[in-house]
């Protein structure tokens, strides 16, 4: 990243101007820093969900298990369509975690140049 210096004088006098030297960097948008940040962010918050889901999934099934011992005339639960719908959160989740780590390295292949 490339910084540019500014070097403002005010007009003092010349005895105090030179003491006095304000330095202000500007800092330039990049966009190869932009896109590695938001895939680095995707791939943390995917995981991030995977892992709650599988939780969700998890305690779900618990719950499924319990009630269907509890009243074996229940065919289908809630449950169980509490589960399903945190299992396809996983893999939704844990698919955008693979594609934005596939791309990540490929960008940094391409900027090593291999």
């Amino acid at each position: 990243m490339k910084t540019q210096k500014v070097t403002h004088q005010s007009s003092l006098p010349s005895n105090t101007r030179n003491k006095l030297v304000l330095r202000r960097t500007r800092k330039r948008f990049n966009p190869r820093i932009f896109i590695d940040r938001t895939i680095e962010t995707t791939a943390i918050a995917s995981l991030l969900l995977t892992g709650f889901s599988g939780v969700g999934a998890i305690g779900s099934w618990g719950i499924e298990i319990i009630e269907t011992n509890a009243n074996p005339k229940i065919i289908i639960s809630d449950w169980q369509q509490q589960k399903n719908i945190c299992l396809g959160g996983m893999l939704v989740s844990f698919s955008a975690f693979l594609g934005s780590s596939l791309v990540g390295v490929s960008f940094s292949i391409q900027r090593d140049k291999f």
